[in-house]
């Protein structure tokens, strides 16, 4: 089984033909995209034209392809590393200002791309992809909220059925992967499957201050059950991991435990990175809710984008010696602990603007 590069996500300033290589947008993008659909609260749906999909590992520099069939997110949770994504689309491609911040417009102004898996159908060649991994919702959530209604997730998945050999990985906070259970055991079959799913705590009223609108983690959790009990290849990815917030070794520890009882084959973790459209999110939450660490968090984040090396070091050890506790085998976490060491820096600098 092909690991999965484990990500530690940051934002990137980059250049012009940076971003022409990352976005795969029509640069014919009009002026007002179409509206699809509009909810109550505000959000709305707009039809993204795109020319292309995929995103290679040599343009972004990473070792693995990926596809995001949304920009932007309903679940909106505080911490999102994607939401300099979402800015940075919205410039490049010239679209009309919106009178929200970015942070906002990122969770309220959702950008389709209707025709992601027709063009996917057309440009996926196999052969190029060699043995890097096509991962699945690197940016955003594959399985948020729209894809109920879009369903683009689906029939991407529905056209990777005509491969054989691919390695492919979704990663998800949704339990709403389970609609596909019957998708990915077909997909198994032929090419190797492997589904992520993302949770860092699994206090409920924890997590709802951190993500509002995000599925509760027992729900994910039974996600990950029911993945596990179909025979897909699914694991835990801890992320991100908040520093005095969710890195406590009792709240991991019972993370861990749940997830090895969900049938988890892995668990990787990694710390929060904030970028600059996800600092001016986050931080006003943290000084609302978690007011004693409001400013050591703007000291040290105004400074970088990730945590010291003296903790990552910390956490670490400590996720290690959980991993061990709980019957994670010490070998793949080796492995794929090697993979995040190796990719890394070249995800802190680009993850954040993988369209």
């Amino acid at each position: 089984m092909r690991e999965l590069p484990s990500l530690r996500l940051g934002a990137l300033r980059v250049t012009a033909r940076q971003l022409t290589l990352l976005d795969g947008m029509d640069m014919a993008v009009p002026r007002a995209l179409p509206v699809l659909d509009e909810r109550q609260r505000g959000t709305r749906f707009l039809e993204l034209p795109v020319r292309s999909v995929l995103n290679s590992a040599a343009s972004t520099r990473m070792g693995f392809w990926s596809v995001n069939p949304y920009v932007g997110c309903e679940f909106g949770c505080t911490y999102c590393y994607a939401r300099d994504t979402h800015r940075y689309a919205a410039e490049r491609n010239g679209l009309p200002s919106e009178p929200l911040p970015a942070w906002e417009a990122f969770e309220r102004r959702i950008l389709v791309k209707s025709g992601a898996a027709d063009v996917l159908a057309r440009t996926l060649e196999p052969a190029r992809l060699g043995s890097a991994p096509l991962v699945i919702g690197t940016a955003t959530d594959p399985y948020q909220p729209a894809e109920r209604r879009f369903q683009l997730t689906r029939r991407i998945l529905e056209v990777l059925l005509g491969h054989r050999g691919l390695g492919i990985e979704i990663i998800t906070k949704s339990p709403l992967v389970v609609r596909d259970i019957d998708l990915l055991q077909r997909l198994a079959q032929r090419n190797e499957v492997t589904v992520n799913v993302s949770l860092a705590t699994l206090d409920r009223r924890l997590a709802r201050r951190l993500e509002l609108k995000s599925p509760v983690p027992a729900a994910r959790i039974r996600g990950l059950a029911r993945l596990t009990a179909a025979g897909v290849y699914a694991g835990l990815l801890a992320a991100p991991i908040l520093p005095g917030i969710t890195d406590d070794r009792a709240g991991l520890d019972r993370l861990l435990g749940a997830a090895k009882e969900a049938g988890a084959r892995y668990v990787v973790g990694s710390a929060l990175r904030l970028g600059p459209a996800a600092r001016r999110r986050f931080l006003p939450v943290l000084a609302r809710e978690f007011p004693a660490l409001a400013q050591r968090y703007a000291r040290h984040y105004a400074r970088r984008e990730g945590v010291s090396a003296a903790y990552q070091q910390a956490l670490a050890a400590r996720l290690e010696e959980l991993r061990q506790r709980h019957g994670f085998g010490a070998d793949e976490g080796r492995r794929r602990r090697r993979r995040l060491e190796a990719t890394d820096s070249a995800v802190a600098g680009t993850a954040s603007l993988l369209l």
